[in-house]
């Protein structure tokens, strides 16, 4: 089971060149950044794991910008997004950014997929949040249009479209591996059979019972042969939380660095190794 990490990385913690570099030196698989453009200061939103918001989510790098500097110095680490905000980018420019990030990193590139809890910082998008799903459905269908390999034109029920285009470069494979995170449910497992390669619960709990489901969504979707992926994802862990992902099929997890600077990072970093 390939072990990679997740941090919130800002401008007070360590940056993407040296965490990349250590990453990559004792062995981890890889490296996949969270998103936030803003934190609206005025918000009715409750932070979804309770308490204060914590203070490194209104800091966070630019995902992207973040994951170009790593693959520059790292030639085998996973590079990835945890996730990114689908419904508050155009999906022109994005598709541009994900197939040139993984091109320039020899198809090293995860594209995490996730749909937002922040209302506001939604709105200020303007993104409706009871459609918020459906429009990162098509907005995922613009950018493989506009990743195919023979110009493909696109037009969605939101004002979406794109015409058949010269868009190049093209991510490694046609695609970059995707992965959906969110919480289990049939509109998630759905989404995931229909354009993704597998699941990223935040934290995996509930494994046996949900796992079953997503693989028989995939199967009524017609994706075999082979199972989704299910890559935990922000894991705090100790050895027999990841002995059972081993047991439970997965071949990746992704352990939660804290959001602290390059001496308490290396040194989480160290008690994490033991893990490889």
């Amino acid at each position: 089971m390939r072990i990679s990490t997740t941090i919130f990385l800002t401008d007070e913690t360590i940056s993407p060149v040296r965490i990349a570099r250590e990453l990559e030196e004792r062995g981890f698989a890889g490296l996949y950044l969270p998103e936030h453009t803003h934190i609206p200061v005025e918000r009715t939103t409750s932070y979804p794991a309770g308490g204060t918001l914590p203070r490194e989510y209104g800091r966070t790098l630019d995902p992207f910008v973040a994951l170009g500097q790593a693959a520059a110095v790292t030639e085998r680490l996973g590079l990835g997004t945890g996730i990114t905000l689908v419904t508050q980018h155009d999906p022109i420019a994005l598709a541009k950014q994900i197939a040139t990030l993984d091109h320039l990193s020899g198809g090293r590139f995860t594209l995490g997929v996730g749909f937002g809890w922040n209302r506001e910082e939604a709105a200020d998008h303007g993104v409706e949040w009871a459609t918020r799903r459906e429009l990162g459905r098509e907005r995922m269908a613009l950018m493989r249009a506009l990743w195919a390999e023979e110009p493909t034109p696109y037009e969605g029920r939101f004002g979406i479209s794109v015409r058949a285009s010269h868009a190049y470069p093209k991510p490694a494979g046609g695609a970059p591996r995707i992965l959906v995170g969110g919480a289990a449910g049939p509109k998630l497992f759905a989404q995931i059979a229909e354009y993704a390669d597998g699941w990223m619960p935040i934290g995996g709990r509930g494994l046996s019972e949900t796992v079953p489901v997503l693989r028989e969504a995939w199967e009524e979707a017609g994706r075999g042969p082979g199972a989704p992926q299910v890559v935990p994802y922000a894991v705090l862990p100790n050895p027999g939380k990841l002995a059972h992902y081993e047991e439970s099929g997965c071949e990746e997890v992704v352990l939660q660095l804290p959001p602290a600077d390059e001496t308490e990072v290396l040194r989480v970093l160290d008690d994490y190794a033991k893990y490889l």
